[in-house]
């Protein structure tokens, strides 16, 4: 675990330092674009993020490379050097889109040429873990299309929810979470070697994304662009197909004694490759949604709009940062109730806890207008924004009083001035100016004290 969680923090670690260069270049090179009307931010914001998370990428590789525990991952397989390629190109072609811009089916090609490119290499689908059939085993060319769907259909739907600040990088950051910590209990729990390689990804997949949120959070200094999106939605990829077409389910039988147990442990497994439903669950349901409400007006799957779901939550009262929280409320319950099913597949109290959390979550979902306000105790560990209202109404009540202070002994001096016979020029003119702002109680008063 230590060698993971170094690697985790050097990949965020290198993300977070480059982050700040590369804005500067973004802005030197004119990577600002300008603002377009499905866009909710108010001002030109530069990309080319993707830059950063590229080199916490090569940071993260690079130094799992060095050590001992996690050595032979890069001497019995290739997989490393397959994620290295695939997103070399892929990322080479978001910046390029972040830059001048890259037609649609163009980019489209670029992603299935990066997928095309690992299973060259080796990363690929050989066989599937079907409930109630167990293992089957894949064709090459079955492998193959299989391998480049589940890389187009992750990338994408990655990069059609990054369309608020912070939304793309917290999710894909829940949902490497979720999916290191069930490849870490296969590696390590269950002793197969050969979901190694998918948690080293996963957990430089995380120390991305924790390396770039600082800068990324609303309001955001820096977009991670095509070229962050399309290369998070690759590495989540290769992390799926890395964990699916290596790990044998014959040697969870082995351990387990059943084929049934086998098939429940290995839930996680199976299921990432039906959209994946369990690691990008709600990207997923933003891209079937759009794709078919485009198709129904007759427009392009491409052609971008105002129709996401992060989108419908800005049109239905909720605030910039409470839809982002939300989208990271929904999937947090499905990405690790399903990592918690498949740890305790019998146990009723993780689904009565999903359907509890879930019910808590249409709840703060139909309340748009309500102001979460974090506890006293917890301020100095929140965001400003959870305590501004609070302090800032103290320190308004706090401001009061001096204010009204000096208003009462300006008032008095004015008054005692007018009340002496023979005070003229500058004095005189002022007293009569303050008392023309006081009270009509206290003009009377010292009217009468005149």
């Amino acid at each position: 675990m230590r060698e993971y969680l170094l690697t985790l923090c050097v990949a965020a670690a290198v993300t977070y330092l480059l982050t700040g260069p590369v804005r500067k270049f973004a802005i030197a090179a004119g990577a600002m674009p300008e603002i377009r009307a499905r866009d909710v931010h108010r001002e030109p914001t530069p990309r080319l993020g993707g830059i950063a998370m590229f080199g916490g990428l090569c940071a993260g590789l690079l130094v799992a490379s060095q050590l001992t525990s996690l050595r032979d991952v890069f001497a019995q397989t290739n997989e490393p050097r397959a994620l290295l390629s695939g997103a070399g190109l892929i990322w080479l072609l978001g910046v390029l889109d972040d830059k001048w811009g890259v037609d649609a089916l163009i980019k489209l090609g670029g992603q299935m040429i990066a997928a095309g490119v690992m299973v060259m290499q080796g990363l690929t689908i050989l066989w599937l873990p079907v409930p109630g059939f167990g293992t089957v085993s894949l064709s090459p060319m079955q492998g193959t299309l299989l391998t480049v769907a589940l890389v187009v259909i992750t990338v994408n739907a990655v990069n059609f929810v990054d369309g608020l600040d912070g939304l793309a990088a917290g999710m894909v950051c829940i949902a490497g979470i979720a999916f290191f910590m069930y490849a870490y209990r296969l590696w390590f729990g269950y002793g197969v070697e050969q979901a190694a390689p998918a948690t080293l990804f996963s957990a430089i997949l995380v120390g991305m994304c924790v390396g770039f949120l600082p800068h990324n959070i609303h309001p955001a200094r820096i977009f991670m662009g095509d070229s962050g999106a399309l290369l998070l939605g690759l590495v989540m990829a290769a992390s799926a197909i890395s964990v699916t077409g290596q790990v044998d389910p014959d040697v969870i039988t082995n351990t387990t004694g059943s084929l049934r147990d086998t098939v429940h442990e290995m839930v996680p497994v199976y299921m990432p490759l039906l959209l994946p439903l369990t690691l990008i669950a709600i990207p997923a349901t933003d891209l079937i949604l759009a794709i078919v409400r485009r198709t129904w007006n007759g427009q392009s799957p491409f052609a971008a709009d105002r129709g996401h779901l992060h989108h419908r939550l800005l049109q239905i009262g909720h605030s910039h940062s409470r839809a982002v929280l939300i989208m990271y409320f929904w999937s947090a319950v499905i990405a690790f109730g399903t990592v918690g099913f498949s740890a305790r597949s019998s146990s009723m109290w993780i689904l009565l806890t999903v359907v509890g959390l879930s019910a808590v979550g249409l709840v703060v979902l139909l309340l748009p207008r309500f102001q979460p306000h974090a506890p006293r105790w917890a301020e100095a560990i929140v965001p400003p924004r959870y305590r501004q209202s609070r302090r800032g109404a103290g320190a308004a009540r706090r401001k009061e009083v001096p204010e009204a202070a000096a208003e009462a002994a300006a008032a008095a001096a004015s008054g005692a001035e007018a009340s002496v016979p023979g005070v003229h020029g500058l004095h005189g003119a002022t007293a009569i100016g303050d008392r023309s702002r006081l009270p009509e109680r206290r003009r009377v008063t010292s009217t009468q004290q005149g």
